[in-house]
C-alpha cells in the first residue's frame, strides 16, 4: 500500500510539474515578436530581412530558441491546439532565422545543404528532447497534427518566393486572424499569383501541397482571392492553373 501511495504522490507531481511548465510558457512568444518587429523589414505585400541586424541581436534569438527547445513532448500535449500550432510555427521560423545567420552571408537558403542534404533535413536544433529538422516540424510535426492548409503561408523557408516573413510572432489568442491575414497577403502579392485571362499563375507551393487545398486549388484560392467581380470567383470551373518559377535567393533586405 505505501509503494502505491508513493507511486501515486510521484505522479500526481510529475503532472502538477508539467501543467505548471505548460501554463508559464510565454504563449504570446513575446521575445520574438520583439525580435522581429526589429528586423522584418515590410513593402507593401513582401517582406525581407535585415540579417546583419539580426546578427547584432543574436543573443534576444539565442534567448527565443533556447525557451523553444526547453519544452518538452509532454508540456507540449498541455497546451491547446492553437498554442501548439502557433509553437510550432513559430519553431520552425525562429530555427530558419538561427540557420541563417549561421551560415550568413549566402545566396540562397540553398547553399546550407549539399547534394546528399537539404537546408530543411539537417537535424541541427533539438526539440521535445530530440534532434530535430526543419522537415520533421513541417511535415511530421505541423501538416500530420493539423488540418491547415493555411500554415504554408505562416512558416517562412528564408527564400524571395516564400511567402513573406511575418513582423510578429504567431500566438494562440489571434491566430486564426494571423493564419488569415497571410494568406490573403501572399495570394494578394501580383508578383507571386495574378489572373491573367482563364489562367491563374501560382506560387509553386500549391503545386507542391496540393493535397492540402482540400483538393482543388481554384476553390481554395477563390476563397481569398480578393476580387470578388474576378473570374476566379465567377466562373472558377473555366479557369486553368500554370505555376510559377521558384526564386530560392536569400529573402534579404
Amino acid at each position: 500500500m505505501k509503494s502505491l501511495t508513493t507511486s501515486l504522490i510521484f505522479l500526481s507531481t510529475c503532472l502538477a510539474m508539467t501543467a505548471a511548465t505548460a501554463e508559464t510558457f510565454d504563449h504570446e512568444h513575446t521575445t520574438f515578436t520583439a525580435l522581429l518587429s526589429e528586423v522584418v523589414v515590410v513593402n507593401g505585400y513582401q517582406s525581407r530581412v535585415d540579417y546583419p541586424k539580426l546578427i547584432g541581436q543574436r543573443d534576444e534569438l539565442d534567448q527565443y530558441v533556447t525557451a523553444l527547445s526547453a519544452v518538452t513532448r509532454s508540456d507540449f500535449d498541455a497546451f491547446s491546439p492553437d498554442q501548439q500550432l502557433a509553437f510550432l510555427i513559430n519553431t520552425y521560423n525562429g530555427y530558419q532565422l538561427l540557420q541563417v545567420i549561421d551560415h550568413y552571408p549566402l545566396e540562397s537558403i540553398k547553399d546550407v545543404g549539399s547534394f546528399f542534404s537539404s537546408p530543411w533535413s539537417k537535424k541541427f536544433f533539438r526539440l521535445f528532447d530530440e534532434s530535430t529538422s526543419l522537415d520533421i516540424v513541417e511535415h511530421q510535426l505541423i501538416r500530420q497534427i493539423f488540418n491547415e492548409p493555411r500554415i504554408h503561408f505562416a512558416v517562412n523557408c528564408a527564400s524571395i518566393s516564400c511567402p513573406p516573413l511575418m513582423p510578429e510572432a504567431f500566438v494562440a489568442s489571434n491566430l486564426d486572424a494571423q493564419l488569415d491575414a497571410a494568406t490573403i497577403n501572399f495570394l494578394a502579392d501580383r508578383q507571386a499569383n495574378y489572373l491573367e485571362g482563364s489562367t491563374l499563375y501560382l506560387s509553386k507551393i500549391f503545386d507542391w501541397y496540393e493535397e492540402d487545398f482540400g483538393g482543388s486549388v481554384v476553390a481554395f484560392v477563390a476563397g481569398y482571392w480578393p476580387e470578388p467581380s474576378s473570374a476566379l470567383k465567377q466562373k472558377p470551373n473555366a479557369i486553368k492553373v500554370a505555376y510559377s518559377a521558384y526564386d530560392w535567393n536569400l529573402n534579404a533586405h
